[in-house]
């Protein structure tokens, strides 16, 4: 597919066109991958005045991308401590999608970070970049990790496929083990996603780490199983949860889509807090504006296709 990044860069620095026609746009840059798709992501991911609900979905994208061109920029979004914590996070974890050596040091600086979303992606991040360093070294080893049968660029790799779903579960719910290998077994739970999946991951809500409950949400919308919904809503409802935790909740049933997620998210487009209350306008929209248009009829979007996620 031809992609006009030059017309697609202007929707995307357009602060007045619609949230969801932007974020769309900035998935279909994602399909180009060029340096030009790398460089309009960045120049609008650097505007602090803009939404941080964009502006957090381009570091992801930035990620996904995989391009090193993008590392200067994540790092200062990074690096900057008055900055919105939701995009500083997706700007830590994009770096350790791309995974360059180069983002160590910064990481390891903001592993300290008093935000503890932010701290808590620099050390994940820290922990891929090493296990994507020690699979470089030794024997690949993929055949014994679960399939991923989505397009992302993951936080962490799937775990063994020999664990059972409850043994995932035990890994997945133990606050005693690093966060990396919880985020593993998630990670596995999420590619067999059966309804027994779904129940164990659903138990992770319950976790005392807002980016771990916002990462459950994720992987739901990646799923888009309707064993899922039930939780999703209440989180989604939960006006005490953390906005990053809703935010990725609204997505996640955005994903799921049918009507019963629809009213939920309908109902919340007025929320009082910002990054909630767009979530759930892009969740609903998206199609709207996209679906008869000549941009990214065949792009692959997001993970679950729709174009938006994290």
């Amino acid at each position: 597919m031809d992609l006009n990044v030059a017309a697609l860069r202007d929707c995307l620095m357009d602060v007045q066109q619609p949230i969801q026609k932007r974020t769309h746009a900035a998935f279909v840059l994602r399909t180009d991958g060029g340096s030009e798709a790398v460089a309009a992501i960045g120049e609008a991911l650097r505007n602090k005045q803009d939404s941080a609900l964009l502006r957090h979905e381009l570091a992801y994208v930035l990620g996904q991308i995989r391009d090193r061109a993008a590392c200067p920029t994540l790092v200062a979004v990074l690096s900057d401590e008055c900055d919105d914590s939701m995009v500083r996070h997706e700007a830590a974890e994009a770096l350790g999608a791309i995974g360059e050596p180069e983002a160590v040091a910064v990481l390891e600086k903001y592993a300290q970070d008093p935000v503890p979303e932010v701290a808590d992606t620099c050390r994940l991040s820290l922990d891929m970049i090493r296990w994507q360093q020690q699979q470089q070294q030794q024997q690949p080893q993929d055949g014994s990790l679960d399939k991923s049968p989505y397009l992302s660029v993951d936080p962490a790799p799937a775990d063994r496929q020999d664990l059972s779903t409850a043994e995932l579960q035990a890994r997945l719910l133990d606050p005693s083990l690093p966060l990396f290998a919880r985020y593993r077994a998630m990670f596995s739970l999420r590619n067999r996603n059966t309804t027994e999946a779904v129940m164990a991951l659903a138990e992770g809500f319950k976790d005392a780490s807002p980016l771990f409950r916002h990462e459950v949400a994720y992987v739901f919308g990646q799923m888009q199983n309707p064993a899922s919904v039930p939780a999703l809503k209440l989180v989604l409802e939960d006006e005490q949860e953390h906005r990053m935790v809703r935010h990725e909740a609204a997505e996640a049933l955005g994903a799921v889509g049918g009507e019963e997620c629809e009213k939920v998210l309908a109902k919340l487009t007025g929320d009082e807090e910002v990054v909630v209350r767009e979530s759930c306008v892009v969740a609903l929209g998206i199609a709207d504006y996209w679906g008869g248009s000549g941009w990214g009829e065949n792009e692959e979007g997001g993970e679950e296709g729709g174009g938006m996620q994290h």
